[in-house]
């Protein structure tokens, strides 16, 4: 069992004393090797002889996704191209995409952490892992691939797409854990379902989710139809990529690796920081990042932070599920709305499948909502009675949750785009109709 357990029961005190320690260092070595934090530093005010204690982080200048763009590709790194030994970096779709680097030292820091936390949700060496994440230049296939090798698993490095060939894998190979997306583990699953071979033909017994949220709700979806135990981990390309924090057996938040990063929560309008167990925007601090070390990172995620103990015995701190992010979420009529919440009513709801769409408009000068649901069978189709039903139920429910009217619309199975990667789910028209 893989196991670190003088980092991972560390009395808070201890914690607290290292993290210190190497934020101290950390910045230095940003002031001394990347211009663009001594720039930053200098221009706040801050010298590296400053940091004295951990609040001392709040004098830093947060750093966000466009000093990476604007950098691109490789002014943030803090060392010669020669001790460079991987490069990753974003999908860019919404522009330039940010990339990073890692030494030696940091990938061999990444496979811990990752290890770590599969370990922590219950992977052992006897499980036979399959990797259904996108291979190349994202980071999560790889991150996941390295940790679970570390832990002593058999790796089926199936990468995402061609569904059929890879549920093929899963039950000639007895694959016994997926790591997915969630939205894509239950694609799979509905694939699965609609082919000639019996569910009991597989033997998942453990799912290692992560790169986009996941709701309760959901989760138990992907539960009942694989019958695994499903977990949840997180981590972002700019800060490592998954391994900065994820859940144990005991799924009560998903523990952070302190050692190695400083996360702290913020008001996302003010920045100013927030109290333990307030929910706010995530910042991230790398502690031991060689090759692109980040200085109060904005994550855009939205979370809150607790740090007594876990049942299993671990002190490392423990972040909530991420609810959305700051800069995902939607304000309609002056309500804001998160992706989450809606799946949280539409997911599990009888007669509709797990699958949706939300599209936003601007009607005059206002923001309207419009919510696609896809009906799970062709069952309700002939009876426009029974959809109505169900499309007033949802309704319902939406304005209890949300506090907000909205539009719904049934559409039928099959309609709406899956996806093996991220899922999209949000199409804003709103530029259109200016």
């Amino acid at each position: 069992m893989f196991f670190q357990k003088d980092a991972e029961t560390m009395p808070r005190a201890k914690i607290r004393e290292l993290q210190l320690e190497r934020l101290r260092y950390t910045v230095r070595y940003c002031y001394e090797r990347v211009p663009f934090y001594k720039r930053k530093l200098d221009a706040a005010g801050v010298r590296p002889d400053d940091i004295r204690s951990l609040d001392d982080l709040r004098r830093i200048p947060p750093t966000v996704k466009t000093d990476l763009r604007d950098n691109y590709p490789f002014g943030l790194f803090a060392v010669p191209m020669q001790q460079i030994v991987r490069i990753h970096a974003s999908s860019g779709t919404t522009g330039k995409p940010t990339v990073v680097g890692y030494t030696k030292h940091d990938l061999e820091i990444w496979s811990d952490c990752m290890a770590r936390l599969c370990a922590a949700a219950g992977a052992t060496s006897d499980d036979i892992v399959q990797i259904s994440f996108g291979y190349g230049m994202f980071t999560g296939a790889l991150g996941l691939h390295y940790g679970l090798e570390k832990l002593g698993c058999t790796v089926v490095p199936n990468s995402s797409g061609n569904t059929e060939k890879a549920l093929m894998f899963m039950r000639d190979f007895k694959t016994s854990a997926l790591v997915a997306t969630p939205s894509y583990a239950l694609y799979m699953a509905e694939t699965a379902k609609k082919l000639e071979y019996p569910m009991s033909d597989y033997h998942l017994r453990l799912g290692l989710f992560g790169s986009e949220g996941c709701t309760p709700e959901m989760r138990t979806q992907i539960e009942t139809a694989w019958g695994l135990f499903a977990t949840d981990n997180y981590g972002m390309s700019e800060l490592m990529g998954p391994g900065v924090s994820g859940e144990c057996t005991e799924r009560d938040g998903l523990h952070i690796n302190e050692d190695y990063f400083l996360c702290e929560v913020v008001d996302p309008d003010t920045l100013e920081p927030l109290g333990e167990g307030e929910t706010g925007e995530l910042l991230v601090t790398t502690l031991t990042k060689e090759g692109i070390p980040l200085l109060r990172y904005r994550t855009r995620d939205i979370t809150r932070i607790v740090y007594a103990p876990c049942k299993c015995g671990r002190t490392l701190a423990r972040m909530d599920k991420i609810k959305g992010r700051s800069d995902d979420m939607l304000k309609i009529r002056g309500v804001n709305v998160f992706p989450s919440q809606i799946e949280s009513v539409l997911v599990g709801m009888q007669g509709v499948s797990p699958h949706y769409q939300l599209i936003v408009r601007r009607e005059g000068f206002a923001d309207t909502l419009e919510i696609r649901v896809e009906l799970a069978d062709t069952s309700l189709l002939d009876s426009y009675s029974r959809i109505e039903e169900l499309q007033n139920r949802i309704l319902h429910n939406m304005h209890t949750v949300l506090g907000l009217q909205c539009k719904v619309s049934i559409v039928e199975p099959n309609t709406i785009e899956r996806f093996v990667g991220k899922a999209k789910r949000v199409v804003d028209l709103r530029k259109e109709n200016v």
